[in-house]
Protein backbone atom coordinates (compact mmCIF):
# COMPACT_ATOMS: atom_id res chain seq x y z
CA UNK A 1 0.00 0.00 0.00
CA UNK A 2 1.13 3.54 -0.72
CA UNK A 3 0.51 5.82 2.28
CA UNK A 4 1.30 9.52 2.62
CA UNK A 5 2.12 10.90 6.08
CA UNK A 6 1.94 14.69 6.48
CA UNK A 7 3.01 16.99 9.32
CA UNK A 8 3.12 20.80 9.50
CA UNK A 9 5.62 21.72 12.23
CA UNK A 10 4.77 25.43 11.87
CA UNK A 11 2.43 27.54 9.73
CA UNK A 12 3.14 27.46 5.99
CA UNK A 13 5.65 24.60 6.37
CA UNK A 14 4.58 21.08 5.43
CA UNK A 15 6.69 17.91 5.61
CA UNK A 16 5.48 14.87 3.66
CA UNK A 17 6.64 11.25 3.69
CA UNK A 18 5.60 8.62 1.13
CA UNK A 19 5.71 5.13 2.61
CA UNK A 20 5.09 1.58 1.42
CA UNK A 21 3.26 -0.62 3.92
CA UNK A 22 1.80 -4.12 3.72
CA UNK A 23 -1.97 -4.65 3.52
CA UNK A 24 -3.72 -4.49 6.90
CA UNK A 25 -1.35 -1.88 8.39
CA UNK A 26 -2.61 0.51 11.03
CA UNK A 27 -2.18 4.23 11.58
CA UNK A 28 0.30 3.50 14.40
CA UNK A 29 2.46 1.42 12.04
CA UNK A 30 2.42 4.16 9.39
CA UNK A 31 3.59 6.74 11.94
CA UNK A 32 6.37 4.45 13.16
CA UNK A 33 7.52 3.59 9.64
CA UNK A 34 7.59 7.11 8.12
CA UNK A 35 10.46 8.52 10.19
CA UNK A 36 8.69 11.64 11.44
CA UNK A 37 9.71 10.91 15.03
CA UNK A 38 13.39 10.82 14.05
CA UNK A 39 13.14 14.22 12.36
CA UNK A 40 10.97 16.04 14.93
CA UNK A 41 11.81 15.51 18.61
CA UNK A 42 8.63 17.26 19.78
CA UNK A 43 6.54 14.49 18.17
CA UNK A 44 8.35 11.86 20.24
CA UNK A 45 7.52 13.80 23.40
CA UNK A 46 3.84 14.03 22.40
CA UNK A 47 3.76 10.30 21.65
CA UNK A 48 5.31 9.48 25.03
CA UNK A 49 2.73 11.59 26.90
CA UNK A 50 -0.19 10.31 24.82
CA UNK A 51 -1.02 13.80 23.54
CA UNK A 52 -0.25 13.02 19.89
CA UNK A 53 -3.32 13.25 17.68
CA UNK A 54 -3.54 12.07 14.09
CA UNK A 55 -6.16 11.57 11.47
CA UNK A 56 -6.87 10.21 8.02
CA UNK A 57 -7.95 12.68 5.33
CA UNK A 58 -8.84 15.38 7.88
CA UNK A 59 -10.84 13.17 10.24
CA UNK A 60 -9.54 12.16 13.65
CA UNK A 61 -8.64 8.47 13.83
CA UNK A 62 -7.54 6.00 16.48
CA UNK A 63 -4.06 4.47 16.42
CA UNK A 64 -5.47 1.03 15.59
CA UNK A 65 -7.41 2.30 12.55
CA UNK A 66 -6.71 0.16 9.47
CA UNK A 67 -5.39 1.99 6.42
CA UNK A 68 -6.34 1.51 2.79
CA UNK A 69 -4.45 2.25 -0.43
CA UNK A 70 -3.56 5.95 -0.96
CA UNK A 71 -4.64 7.11 2.51
CA UNK A 72 -3.28 10.43 3.75
CA UNK A 73 -2.28 10.26 7.42
CA UNK A 74 -2.07 13.68 9.07
CA UNK A 75 -0.25 14.43 12.31
CA UNK A 76 -1.90 17.33 14.14
CA UNK A 77 -0.09 19.95 16.22
CA UNK A 78 -1.52 20.61 19.68
CA UNK A 79 -3.49 23.83 20.09
CA UNK A 80 -1.56 26.67 21.71
CA UNK A 81 -4.70 28.44 22.97
CA UNK A 82 -8.18 27.12 23.70
CA UNK A 83 -10.44 28.45 20.89
CA UNK A 84 -13.14 29.51 23.35
CA UNK A 85 -10.70 31.59 25.36
CA UNK A 86 -9.24 33.16 22.19
CA UNK A 87 -12.74 34.15 21.02
CA UNK A 88 -13.57 35.70 24.41
CA UNK A 89 -10.36 37.72 24.33
CA UNK A 90 -11.06 38.98 20.79
CA UNK A 91 -14.61 39.94 21.74
CA UNK A 92 -13.37 41.71 24.87
CA UNK A 93 -11.04 43.81 22.72
CA UNK A 94 -13.77 44.69 20.20
CA UNK A 95 -16.47 45.48 22.70
CA UNK A 96 -20.12 44.55 22.32
CA UNK A 97 -20.91 47.43 19.92
CA UNK A 98 -18.12 46.55 17.49
CA UNK A 99 -19.24 42.98 16.86
CA UNK A 100 -22.38 41.13 15.97
CA UNK A 101 -25.21 41.35 13.47
CA UNK A 102 -26.19 44.98 14.16
CA UNK A 103 -22.70 46.45 14.65
CA UNK A 104 -22.93 48.65 11.54
CA UNK A 105 -26.10 50.78 11.22
CA UNK A 106 -27.15 52.85 8.26
CA UNK A 107 -27.02 56.58 8.81
CA UNK A 108 -30.51 57.61 9.94
CA UNK A 109 -31.65 53.96 10.28
CA UNK A 110 -33.74 52.64 13.17
CA UNK A 111 -32.19 50.54 15.89
CA UNK A 112 -31.99 46.87 14.86
CA UNK A 113 -32.20 47.55 11.11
Amino acid sequence: MNITVVYAPEPLVVREWLTQLPEGSTLRQALAHCGAFNEFADLSELLATGALSAGIWGRAARADQLLVEDDRVEIYRPLRVDPKIARRERFKGQGSRGAGLFAHKRAGGKAGY
